[in-house]
């Protein structure tokens, strides 16, 4: 019997196997709005067997959009345009989710194809970046964001508190807070983007609070019944990876305390000078040393795109839930594909019927 195959449970939600389509940022929509390519991406992923498909970063206020193609969720019109992709992807089987996100001094940016870079100033199609403190990524990205004050932070905490009130009423099941890669939350908890010497600076404890507060404030208006996440970056590959994860577990214990019911581990991405190990599963290990020291039920993505190495890492429980990215771009039946490739059977039964119907028949 298959690992990987397996359903999952969690909250209320059963997953139909321990297959995601983490969110990837698509860079289409228009002023923040989803369409038809949206409708149409989503409807794939969830038509091709995964158990969960996970909606992009999804700006919680216009200055939180990585670019100006990323979808947002700040007004009730923006929320009311998921509700043909919350329906599709229920119709197809999977949970809908959502990942709700600011992308704080990374934001202001070109599309991947346009330049990866800031959008230059003075330019119409940009905008103001804020961030813990008034440093600069570096790299493509040099604009200087404003260091946030105390309204900033209050106004940003509550914008995440209303995202999560519309996502809920337009129907999405899972929601996941983007605390990971560089953007507003992550560079408040690292030392490399945080100089700031008010409570919510210098200390672990500063560093960690507008996390946890944010975190605390959404679990009151998001369901008890429905799962809430979290994708955090655990470490940065900075050269001092055993005292940031030290930190992150202690930090993720927190999380679980406030309410967060699974982690999505990733990597912090706060700098840009970094070497990390890309390979097959390499985050596996990590997320395992997560969930057994925090004692969390944790996913993951980064490398697990292959069948085989899939169902490895749920049979040896260094993950509950595999994120599957860019093989669900190549193959948005990915699920079925690996359902054959582990011998899974009657393997077609991993699609919706309609689809299985015929596989079986002919």
């Amino acid at each position: 019997m298959s690992a990987l195959f397996q359903p999952y449970t969690l909250k209320d939600i059963t997953l139909r196997n321990r297959i995601a389509v983490p969110p990837m940022c698509q860079y289409m929509a228009v002023d923040g709005a989803v369409n038809d390519w949206h409708l149409s991406h989503y409807a794939g992923m969830a038509r091709g067997g995964a158990g969960l498909v996970i909606v992009e970063a999804t700006a919680v206020a216009p200055e939180g959009r990585i670019t100006p193609g990323c979808t947002g969720i700040w007004n009730d019109d923006l929320a009311q345009a998921f509700v043909p992709v919350v329906k599709a992807i229920k119709a197809a089987g999977s949970v809908p989710g959502i990942q709700i996100a600011h992308a704080g001094r990374k934001a202001s940016a070109n599309r991947p194809w346009e330049g990866d870079d800031h959008i230059p100033e003075g330019d119409a199609r940009g905008w103001q970046t804020i961030a813990p403190s008034a440093i600069a990524f570096g790299g493509g990205l040099p604009k200087v964001p404003r260091a946030m004050d105390l309204d900033d932070i209050a106004r940003v905490k509550q914008n995440f508190v209303d995202a999560a009130v519309r996502a809920r009423e337009v129907g999405f099941e899972w929601l996941e807070l983007h605390f990971a890669h560089g953007y507003l939350a992550q560079s408040f908890f690292s030392a490399h983007s945080n100089q700031r010497d008010d409570i919510y600076g210098g200390s672990l404890e500063n560093r960690s609070r507008f996390l946890l507060e944010t975190l605390k404030a959404v679990r009151e208006v998001w369901p008890e019944h429905l799962p809430l996440t979290i994708r955090f970056g655990v470490l940065e590959f900075d050269g001092r990876d055993e005292q940031t994860l030290l930190e992150s577990i202690g930090l993720v214990r927190q999380f679980k305390d406030a309410g967060m019911d699974m982690l999505s581990v990733s990597m912090g991405f706060t700098i840009p000078d970094v070497s990390i190990p890309w390979g097959p599963a390499f985050m596996g290990p990590i997320a395992e040393r997560v969930r057994r020291e925090a004692g969390v039920p944790v996913s993951s993505a980064w490398g697990f795109g292959t069948p085989a190495i899939a169902e490895r890492v749920v049979k040896e429980e260094q993950l509950d839930v595999v994120m599957v990215g860019k093989a669900h771009l190549a193959n948005p039946h990915w699920a079925y594909f690996a359902a054959k490739e582990l011998g899974v059977e009657r393997a077609s039964w991993t699609l919706p019927a309609p689809y299985a119907h015929w596989l079986e028949r002919y």
